[in-house]
């Protein structure tokens, strides 16, 4: 059963019954908001892009994204960028082996950003959330509430705590439309 999160909060990765999760994908998925016209609504394209940013510590070691859909390491990957937003589910997808992310990993910050520059005011149904990779169950959802004249926003990050990992929803608004530009907020929660 996923965990419905709201801002703040941090949920354990481990499994009931015990031991750790070895594979999840972090969706994201967003729709645009409809515009009204004299001749009823019509729906425009929203190209946010997902990112995923892996920290070392406070030093960024890695970046997955459209422009890099794999770690150097092999152990992230991204399925490739959704310039639309159209469609049901999640529209970008990101991989993490868990077992295979090397022991200086601490933590990995996922982002979402406007490229184009659209705001979140332009941006409906935004949500991430975590799936076992391996069994397919969703675990836990973050899902955005209200709009915003802000171009970028950090979604959630998944960290190290001792052996296991625990993920925390952020939801934090940023300016910026490509994740260079918003690496001070970015590594503020590394």
């Amino acid at each position: 059963m996923a965990v419905s999160m709201v801002k703040g909060q941090r949920i354990s990765l481990e499994k009931p019954g015990g031991g750790g999760l070895t594979r999840v994908r972090m969706g994201l998925g967003w729709d645009a908001v409809k515009k009204k016209g004299f001749f009823g609504s019509r729906e425009q394209e929203i190209d946010l892009d997902a990112t995923v940013v892996v920290f070392a510590g406070d030093q960024v070691a890695d970046v997955v994204y459209f422009g890099q859909l794999t770690s150097r390491d092999g152990s992230i990957r991204h399925t490739g960028d959704n310039r639309t937003g159209a469609g049901d589910g999640d529209d970008e997808t990101v991989m993490v082996d868990l077992s295979r992310l090397p022991v200086h990993v601490t933590s990995l910050v996922f982002v979402v950003n406007s490229f184009q520059g659209q705001t979140f005011n332009e941006v409906d149904n935004a949500f991430c959330r975590l799936v076992d990779d391996v069994g397919g169950a969703e675990l836990a959802r973050y899902t955005l509430t209200g709009g915003g004249a802000h171009t970028a926003m950090v979604m959630a990050r998944i960290y190290r705590n001792g052996d296991a990992w625990k993920m925390n929803a952020i939801g934090e608004p940023a300016m910026g439309r490509t994740f260079q530009e918003i690496l001070p907020t970015l590594s503020a929660h590394a």
